[in-house]
């Protein structure tokens, strides 16, 4: 057993069971270990939890960096949408991804940092935009999977629209784009 193994056997649970039932108790059964062995690759739960997320993020984090012929508005959208599809790949992945610190990832953020600046956004623009985008694809993800209504829309009530969640998000990643656009066209008008 290494840390590896720890970390694809609790992403595993997490498909199975949900993050509220993930627990260093059944992580140890379904890996055929006594529960504080656990503890010698994750101090805490929380500690495994962040590893786990950090894993969960890999498709996206492993995707190709932006390039300087690149269209900043195109890579904006791709990127975005890259993060969706890899919070999507896990059950509860946006509830996993909340809230942690992607320390691993600084140098890819700093890379798509300059590559916006370099494009033509102003920083405090592109700062701002990217946590946006980042927050509101989290949120996005979060209500997509919470949702277990029909799809049919057979339980809402009458005259409540069907909620298609892909094209909610085009729309809303859509709205930041285009302020961004209007920001740079302008120079900032983003609040320090």
């Amino acid at each position: 057993m290494n840390r590896e193994t720890v970390i694809a056997e609790a992403l595993g649970l997490l498909d199975e069971v949900g993050l509220d039932a993930v627990s260093t108790r059944r992580l140890a059964k379904r890996l055929g270990v006594e529960q504080p062995s656990l503890y010698w690759y994750f101090r805490t739960k929380k500690d495994l939890i962040a590893a786990m997320a950090e894993a969960a993020m890999a498709p996206h984090a492993t995707a190709p960096l932006p390039t300087p012929g690149d269209d900043w508005r195109d890579w904006f959208l791709d990127n975005t949408r890259s993060f969706r599809r890899t919070l999507l790949m896990r059950r509860d992945g946006a509830r996993l991804h909340a809230g942690s610190t992607p320390t691993g990832d600084l140098d890819r953020l700093r890379h798509k940092m300059d590559f916006l600046v370099a494009s033509g956004v102003p920083e405090r623009d592109a700062q701002m935009a990217m946590l946006a985008a980042g927050r509101f694809t989290v949120g996005s993800v979060l209500e997509e999977q919470a949702d277990t209504g029909s799809a049919d829309g057979a339980e809402l009530p009458a005259g409540m629209p069907v909620i298609d969640h892909e094209s909610a998000f085009e729309a809303g990643l859509a709205l930041i784009l285009n302020g961004l656009v209007q920001c740079t066209a302008q120079g900032s008008r983003t609040p320090r």
